[in-house]
This record gives structure tokens, sequence and C-alpha cells, in this order.
């Protein structure tokens, strides 16, 4: 019986293509970097769907609505809280 499981990792990098990040690297970044980037491959698959005539314009826009909202969320909670302030060890000798 044939392994699938390269094929299944090709499929979804193919449909599901992510970039790199380039930024500041911290954690919260790097989260936001990747709902952003989850939030961009959505929203093309909703115009996809709606320029293709399976969902109708009111439909697209309340899933981007929702998606929108999911962001700013996110938003929120990563990158607009106050970091704590991080305090420089003196070096062990």
């Amino acid at each position: 019986m044939a392994d699938n499981t390269g094929i299944n990792t090709n499929k979804d990098k193919f449909l599901y293509p992510t970039g790199r990040y380039y930024g500041e690297f911290t954690p919260e970044y790097l989260a936001f970097n990747a709902n952003l980037q989850e939030f961009t491959q959505r929203v093309s698959i909703i115009c996809g769907l709606e320029a293709g005539g399976k969902i109708s314009p009111t439909e697209a826009y309340e899933e981007i609505q929702k998606l929108w909202q999911q962001l700013k969320v996110s938003k929120q909670n990563l990158l607009d809280q106050q970091r704590p302030r991080q305090v420089d060890l003196p070096d062990e000798d």
C-alpha cells in the first residue's frame, strides 16, 4: 500500500501557501503574521466562490466581515497588549 503523507503535504502547501516572516521576531509578531496569512487565504477563497457564483455577494461580505473581526481580536490580543519590560540580567563572572 502506498504512503500518501507526502501527497497530502504537497497538496496542503499548494492550496494553503505560507510566506516566510522577515520582520522583527517576537512570538506575538510571528503568531499575528500566521493569522494574517490565514485571513488573506480565506478572503481569497471567498472572493473566488463569489466570483464563480457559488455564494452571493452578501454572503461573501458577511463571511469576510467575520474574518476581519477575528483578525482584529487577534491583533488586540497579540500586538496591542503592553508587554512586560525585559530586564537585563548581569553577566555571571
